[in-house]
């Protein structure tokens, strides 16, 4: 596996690409679910191309970013044990050079639930994918269904903006607890961990009143509401990729969210 820091390494390394290349964006310190991404990406092209950036445009606050967690050189094992053929990580000042001044604005999708909730996000979401998109020009780009509404704008963007790109989701990986994998849940301490297990045994729950016909955001408040230590920031109904349930919590100074589709 090749380590690239710039874009033009990455436009030389693809001049002439075998096959079709696949692109998995990351914010790196991978676990499991990094992992499902980088195989199936394996197992449907003949390149893989990962990129590792903290982007620092997708954090409303300083200490978030500054604490998010980083290793790259373990990062680069896992990605090169997993098969990946280039791994992407340019500084920040390589993506946004001084000057930079040039933003993507996404529409209606970007409005609702995170969106709400943190103001600027999916801006800085859909600048840096188009700017990935550009740079390495994937025939397909894979995206874990864990963030949903993230996967539901970046198929707008493509769409809207006509870029040649399929966009794959691909399932939400979950610890043996059932809690979603997430670079963050490393942030969590064993009691909050404990509290955490809430978050996903809420979505069971409204997806079972959902199947017998009652209020599917009732029943997963409920049990959100009833589990000391968690704030509940929002839990609702939306169209992302289909029907989903999706639900965002803090736990202590950790956020976490998650979904279910409401379809089998």
């Amino acid at each position: 596996m090749r380590i690239l820091r710039t874009a033009s390494e990455v436009r030389e390394a693809l001049r002439v690409p075998e096959g079709r290349v696949g692109l998995v964006p990351t914010m790196g310190a991978f676990h499991e679910g990094h992992i499902a991404l980088m195989r199936t990406a394996r197992e449907a092209c003949d390149t893989v191309v990962v990129s590792l950036f903290v982007n620092p445009s997708q954090f409303s606050a300083a200490d978030d970013l500054a604490r998010y967690p980083r290793d790259e050189a373990a990062d680069a094992r896992t990605a090169d044990g997993a098969g990946v053929d280039l791994l992407f990580a340019p500084s920040v000042e390589e993506l946004y050079p001084s000057g930079f001044d040039t933003w993507v604005e996404p529409g209606a999708l970007a409005t609702t639930l995170e969106g709400a909730s943190r103001l600027g996000h999916f801006r800085a979401v859909a600048t840096v994918c188009t700017k990935l998109f550009s740079i390495v020009r994937p025939d397909v780009a894979f995206f874990g269904r864990k963030d949903a509404q993230q996967v539901a704008v970046v198929k707008r963007l493509v769409a809207d903006l006509n870029v040649p790109i399929e966009i794959v989701a691909v399932p939400t990986i979950r610890d043996s607890d059932g809690l979603a994998l997430s670079s963050r849940n490393v942030f969590l301490s064993t009691a909050e961990r404990t509290t955490a297990r809430a978050l996903p045994r809420a979505l069971q729950a409204g997806l079972a009143a959902h199947r017998s016909g009652e209020d599917a955001v009732l029943a997963a408040r409920a049990v959100l509401d009833a589990e000391r230590g968690l704030t509940v920031e929002y839990v609702a109904l939306a169209d992302f990729d289909g029907p989903m349930l999706c639900a965002a919590v803090r736990i202590g100074a950790t956020r976490l969210i998650d979904n279910v589709c409401l379809e089998r």
